[in-house]
């Protein structure tokens, strides 16, 4: 881990801008300005902060019907409005991680030829972005999210310690765990909408498992900021009156956390905009590891063996 001994990080607990990825990007280097200022430099937005997470597929009924107008103009919007690859908008917020020397995370919407991947991003200092690619959209996310594969189940080494990021369900692929658990993380990014008790269940025990430091980074969102972001991106009255029928009010609640290798909570937040931060002692993976190396002497790897496929899965060749 270098010289260093001791990071500090941030989780930005904040609302996206709904579908409107210009205007998301726009406010995301105010709010990434207010955690640099902290003193951060680990810091992590959720899950699809760019774009908002597609909140309707959970709280407005019908919209997973195969000719629902209003799910169909909002697909067609988030393609429009995705990161693609060297995306020439992102270049504010590489300039400031750049001065910074930053490590920064965020979950975004990105175009990959005709589909969409729920891709969490790592922006690192005078490099270009790591992207690690959702491996199975969770359930309803299966309506508007292709699945990624192997080529960006990665990690990257900091110099201080390797960083590493996984999203919401993945969190239960024991599998995936293994993996990043073999690249001995000094923090993972677990991204999720919402972090909710089970997540915080499943962000403790990834920590406890992989003696590594985790920064569970969840937003908020209200229906209104939903239908507010949608304007931004341009309008559509079938999407408008689709999301007009989900509940009013808060639909996602915040509570991120950051969470320690023996799997103590550093830091938690409430249900609002907020930025939690906690110094984190990178000698205390040591100390852990002393007691449960998953990926060492608590594995047997005369029984067990994982292979992964790192390969790009274009599908044409």
């Amino acid at each position: 881990m270098g010289g260093m001994k001791q990071i500090k990080a941030a989780v930005v607990q904040a609302a996206p801008v709904p579908v409107a990825v210009t205007y998301g990007l726009e406010r995301m280097a105010r709010q990434l300005r207010d955690a640099l200022d902290t003193g951060a430099r680990m810091i992590a937005f959720g899950e699809t902060f760019l774009g908002g997470y597609p909140i309707w597929l959970d709280e407005a009924p019908g919209a997973a019907l195969w000719d629902q107008r209003g799910a169909q103009a909002l697909h067609g919007l988030l393609l429009d409005e995705a990161l693609r690859a060297d995306d020439q908008r992102l270049e504010p917020i590489q300039a400031l991680v750049d001065a910074a020397g930053a490590y920064v995370s965020v979950g975004v919407h990105e175009r990959v030829r005709s589909s969409l991947k729920n891709t969490q991003m790592l922006l690192r200092p005078h490099l270009p972005p790591v992207k690690h690619r959702k491996l199975v959209p969770t359930h309803g996310e299966r309506l508007i999210w292709a699945r990624g594969d192997g080529s960006t189940l990665t990690t990257t080494d900091a110099g201080w310690g390797t960083i590493g990021q996984a999203i919401c369900w993945e969190h239960w692929m024991p599998l995936v765990r293994a993996t990043l658990h073999h690249a001995g993380e000094a923090v993972h990014v677990a991204a999720w909408p919402t972090v909710r008790d089970v997540h915080i269940l499943a962000s403790r025990h990834y920590a406890f498992e992989g003696r590594c430091f985790v920064l569970a980074a969840g937003t908020v969102q209200t229906r209104d900021q939903v239908i507010e972001g949608l304007a931004r991106a341009g309008g559509d009255a079938d999407a408008e009156a689709l999301l007009k029928a989900m509940p009013e009010g808060l639909l996602q609640h915040g509570g991120s956390a950051i969470v320690a290798p023996n799997a103590d909570v550093l830091a938690l937040a409430g249900d609002g905009e907020e930025i939690i931060t906690a110094d984190l002692d990178l000698t205390a993976i040591g100390r852990g590891l002393a007691a449960l190396d998953v990926d060492g002497h608590y594995s047997r790897p005369d029984i067990f063996e994982l292979r992964v496929d790192r390969r790009e899965q274009n599908g044409v060749v």
